[in-house]
């Protein structure tokens, strides 16, 4: 019977022939986030886990001057001329892989000629980080088959570097960190502003994280994802006119007290007031989990969600739905939206006795309210980013 990476390679050599030459397997996982969210592009914390799902990467030295690219998950070679600069493919995933070559080759560091397949298992636009694991398996990919030796906190500012400037999407370090230093059974306690971290055991007893996929595909950089980030730099530029502040996390709940005319806007001063909350939430349940205090986990997380409905206004019909109805399912501790919003995904914590009729019953509930079918995971957590 053959295995997965020989299956895979049946794959490869039946796009690239020359079955004498072997490729070279590496790997990087999706991620969840179980709290802290839209604080890290705003310097603050958050707490997420590498999953035991992502992207394969095959990959070996080609010929002639050019990369070619497949992907078992999008149709179509896409092949790039070696370059010293590159540039963006108008809606390609290879923007993806792409974008970290170019962030390698900025070093100087000149991509091979290769010969490239990607394959995946993270629901595209879910929220689970398909975009930084695609970065990230690139990454170490191109760190061993160029030699340059670079360290694992290098390559993830790189992947972010890529995604902000290349691909167009204003995203914070969180989801490319989470991805490169995963660790089995342990969340990241991330300080976005310092880059400083440890490790949490994830300890949650007779208990499961269940990640529900709404299915409703959201284009970060088409939404307004972006738009979210501008309305927190501004909340920053209006306070720093009365005290000084660089970003929206040095600020604590006692902050929140200061007279609106630091920000006349109510809509910026709602965007201002999920940041601030959001951050002490995330604190509060890292100490939580620390402590094996689940059920106040599950407070904050279901806090969060709240906020990130009403304040930062990125949840929508479908998520809320999924929150809300499955909050009153037996057996739920907690449950929130994880990733940028506008779709994709929950995370639960769930008793495992009531796993099965939280599947089965928030499925139909959701079908019968959206008309969308729901997809369920009972995710492990992973390592981070390597060869395999």
């Amino acid at each position: 019977m053959k295995s997965d990476s020989d299956r895979l390679k049946e794959d490869f050599f039946r796009l690239y022939g020359d079955r004498d030459k072997e490729p070279v397997l590496f790997y990087s996982p999706g991620r969840v986030n179980l709290i802290g969210e839209h604080t890290d592009y705003n310097g603050g914390y958050v707490f997420p886990c590498a999953l035991d799902f992502g992207t394969t990467l095959l990959v070996r030295p080609g010929s002639g001057q050019e990369i070619r690219m497949n992907s078992l998950n999008f149709p179509g070679e896409v092949v790039i001329p070696l370059a010293l600069n590159y540039m963006p493919i108008p809606k390609s995933w290879t923007n993806y892989p792409v974008g970290v070559i170019n962030e390698f080759a900025r070093k100087g560091i000149g991509a091979p000629a290769m010969e490239m397949l990607f394959t995946g298992d993270i629901p595209n636009g879910a929220g689970l980080s398909s975009s930084a694991s695609i970065e990230m398996v690139t990454a170490v990919a191109m760190n061993e088959l160029t030699g340059a030796g670079l360290e694992m906190m290098e390559m993830v500012k790189m992947g972010q570097k890529a995604e902000n400037g290349f691909v167009g999407m204003n995203c914070g370090i969180m989801d490319q960190f989470a991805v490169g230093f995963g660790r089995a059974n342990h969340a990241i306690n991330l300080n976005c502003d310092t880059l400083e971290y440890r490790y949490a055991p994830v300890n949650l007893g007779d208990r499961k994280l269940v990640i529900t996929n709404t299915n409703k595909r959201r284009g970060l950089t088409d939404s307004k994802y972006n738009e979210r980030r501008a309305e927190c730099e501004k909340a920053v530029a209006l306070i720093s006119l009365h005290r000084p502040v660089r970003n929206l996390s040095e600020l604590t709940v006692s902050d929140l007290w200061m007279p609106d005319s630091y920000i006349p806007d109510p809509v910026v001063r709602k965007r201002a007031k999920h940041v601030i909350t959001e951050n002490g939430r995330t604190l509060d349940a890292i100490k939580a989990l620390e402590n094996n205090d689940i059920e106040l986990l599950g407070i904050l997380m279901n806090e969060s969600h709240d906020s990130l409905c009403r304040d930062y206004e990125v949840t929508g019909a479908e998520l809320d739905t999924l929150v809300y109805e499955g909050r009153k399912l037996p057996g739920v501790v907690g449950t929130r939206m994880t990733g940028a919003g506008f779709g994709g995904c929950t995370v639960s914590i769930v008793e495992a006795d009531h796993v099965d009729e939280f599947i089965s019953r928030l499925g139909e509930i959701y079908t019968a309210k959206t008309g969308l079918t729901a997809d369920f995971y009972l995710p492990g957590i992973g390592d981070g980013a390597r060869r395999i």
